[in-house]
């Protein structure tokens, strides 16, 4: 490939636009839809119980990889693009759901402002609304691609896009990432299935603080493996944010509480509470996640404020290049340059939003339409040129999404559409534009990675319909199967529910307008923390998030962005570096989607045993493991610490090993 800094027109991809290579084959789209399935489902059960996920794109590719040329000896470079083509896109609408769809589920446990009555989400309406937003976001990327991909070359780097690439032809050439991400795989299956399927250790060694001055604060660990890959993926400078959060939240705000508010506290409790049932728990559920909505919702917003230039030029040379489409100097004959036509794109965007319109129980009515088309398109181009200079894993979506549901509930309450029916209404608005959102971000980032090998766009715009459809069709059945399984509100049968730190934001943004029940002094108090970290010229979304979510979880992701701050610090020569520190993160990759898909297999299997009784015993043994392992306190909380440690030596030893080569 040539320099990304060079010109448009002196650039050569990898695969000259004359030469012959297969693209789209049967074995390369079966192996990426298998792919999106595998990550969209991976990233919706790690979105859902930490409130985070990551990109596929790099894995997927090495996947690719080490799968047609293990199988089929050989498979050409395009080919091996295609895949990674299809399999990012799971990953992308695994956070748009996430995102968005449990807040529908958070409001129908509670039976919000009597919800029940009008709508119930189900399986059906996920995979529709995914489905729909997802083409809304390929559809109206793919007349930007020319100016954002082509004409901004070496302006817009697509970090992700570029890194895949790059990998794609080393492995052309030879190579060992696909071991790396095998390997990581592997150790964190291993380590979950014998903490979560075996309960041979605690998953969540933490300890309530008794003592003055610290009653009501709280020490843990979350001794998940996915969050150590995150950790070291996300790098030392997020993690410590996050820390920085979760220590405000959890060792002074949490404290603070009990000795100031007990008697608030209190009255939110069940009659006859005592001083000594007041956990942080208890906390956090009544002050410190509402202090978090706030924190969390403002960060968004400052992130999207930052980015108001980029919009401003985005919007701006976007709606030129759709109008400049179909010109006679627009025209372009080489493979390389051949998109999907505008017929096409305008064709599939109608059906789409008529799709939308009919669609029925989600209240969509013609103003909710122009709020859903005026957002995606405003949003779309935001993100596909936000990912072209800071990448997807920065891309500020759930600040756009907030954005969205701000001013929509606004417009909503202000033509008299409020209680149940307008929440419904613009969550429907909000989910169909985050998703839309996300899957523009993963498509901008695939053909930057295909423009640089040489790849047709044409054929790489179809097949990101192929993995969406993939990864759609199973999405809903997997965001039920957890939910089911773990929870998603408090209740005596789940005590420790799934997080879903962005879907309650919104839940909660959305309620508030349209309901006005939220205590919008704590959410006011976290909105002016954010701001007190901008001004410190920290980014406030981190520490924002890190406020939020409960300590145990940033813990680990600190011993993970501590390992690759060692990384850094241990190795001098630059160019070693840059091997051990992707190795680093292949390795992190392999954690995640190992822990991932085990703890969906220990989902499935729970489910099961409520359906059939050969599982039965299985949920019986399992039926303890949020609260105690097999071994029993004090030992489970020692056997998961050491562990956690032993995996943190095997993560940093395959950053050092094979130092040639990766």
């Amino acid at each position: 490939m040539a320099d990304q800094d060079s010109t448009q027109q002196e650039f050569t991809p990898y695969v000259s636009s004359n030469e012959p290579q297969s693209e789209v084959t049967l074995r390369a789209i079966i192996l990426g839809a298998l792919i999106s399935i595998i990550f969209g489902v991976g990233n919706a059960y790690i979105g859902l119980r930490y409130g985070m996920t990551v990109s596929a794109s790099l894995p997927a590719a090495v996947i690719s990889m080490a799968i047609l040329r293990g199988i089929f000896s050989r498979a050409s470079v395009l080919e091996n693009n295609m895949v990674q083509t299809i399999g990012s896109a799971g990953e992308s609408l695994a956070a748009g759901v996430i995102f968005t769809f449990p807040a529908f589920l958070i409001w129908e446990a509670h039976n919000t402002m009597g919800i029940n009555e009008i709508f119930h989400l189900g399986g059906l309406e996920v995979v529709a609304l995914s489905l729909l937003g997802g083409a809304m976001g390929i559809f109206l990327m793919i007349p930007l691609r020319r100016y954002l991909v082509e004409k901004e070359h070496g302006k817009l780097k697509f970090p992700e896009g570029t890194a895949c690439a790059e990998i794609i032809v080393a492995g052309d050439k030879g190579g060992t990432r696909a071991k790396t991400v095998f390997w990581g795989i592997g150790f964190g299956a291993i380590y979950k299935a014998l903490m979560a399927g075996g309960l041979l250790w605690n998953e969540f060694p933490t300890k309530d603080l008794k003592f003055k001055p610290m009653d009501g604060g709280v020490i843990g660990l979350d001794s998940t493996p996915a969050l150590l890959g995150v950790g070291y993926i996300i790098g030392p400078r997020i993690a410590a944010l996050m820390l920085a959060g979760a220590v405000l939240g959890y060792l002074g705000v949490a404290p603070l509480a009990k000795f100031i508010g007990l008697d608030y506290l209190l009255s939110k409790g069940p009659a006859g509470m005592l001083p000594d049932e007041v956990t942080n728990a208890f906390i956090r559920d009544q002050i410190i996640k509402y202090i978090g909505v706030g924190a969390v919702s403002i960060g968004g917003f400052v992130s999207l404020i930052k980015s108001f230039p980029t919009i401003i030029q985005s919007f701006a040379t976007g709606f030129r290049q759709i109008v400049k489409r179909g010109s006679k100097e627009d025209r372009q004959v080489h493979r390389t340059q051949k998109d999907l036509p505008m017929s096409t794109v305008l064709i599939g965007t109608l059906l789409v939003i008529v799709a939308l319109w009919v669609y029925p129980g989600t209240n969509i009515n013609i103003l909710a339409i122009a709020l859903t088309v005026v957002f995606g398109f405003f949003f779309i181009v935001v993100a596909a040129r936000i990912v072209g200079i800071v990448g997807s894993s920065s891309s500020p979506v759930s600040g756009m999404t907030i954005a969205t549901l701000l001013v929509t509930s606004l417009v909503l309450a202000s033509f008299g559409i409020a209680g149940a029916v307008g929440m419904v209404t613009a969550m429907t608005v909000g989910a169909v534009v985050c998703i839309s959102v996300c899957l523009s971000g993963d498509i901008a980032q695939d053909l930057k990675t295909g423009y640089l090998l040489g790849a047709t766009p044409r054929k790489m715009q179809m097949m990101e319909f192929v993995g969406l459809a993939a990864s759609a069709l199973t999405m809903g059945m997997v965001l039920f199967l957890l939910v089911d399984t773990y929870g998603i509100v408090p209740s005596a049968e789940h005590p420790e529910p799934l997080l879903a730190p962005q879907a309650n934001v919104m839940a909660a943004v959305v309620q508030g307008i349209l309901g006005g029940e939220l205590p919008w002094e704590f959410i006011i108090a976290g909105g002016m923390i954010a701001l007190a970290v901008e001004f410190l010229g920290v980014s406030s979304l981190p520490f924002a998030i890190g406020l939020y979510l409960p300590l145990d979880l940033s813990t680990p992701i600190m011993c993970g962005g501590l390992l690759a701050l060692m990384v850094r610090k241990t190795t001098k020569d630059l160019g070693r570096y840059k091997i051990r520190e992707q190795k680093g993160v292949l390795f992190g990759s392999g954690i995640v989607a190992g822990d991932a898909l085990i703890g969906v297999g220990v989902a499935l299997l729970l489910y099961m045993s409520d359906k059939i009784s050969f599982f039965a015993p299985y949920k019986d043994f399992v039926g303890r493991h949020s609260a105690e392992s097999y071994f029993g306190a004090p030992w489970g909380d020692i056997l998961s610490l050491s562990a956690f440690g032993i995996l943190m030596i095997i993560f940093w030893h395959f950053t050092r090993h094979n130092k040639n080569e990766i």
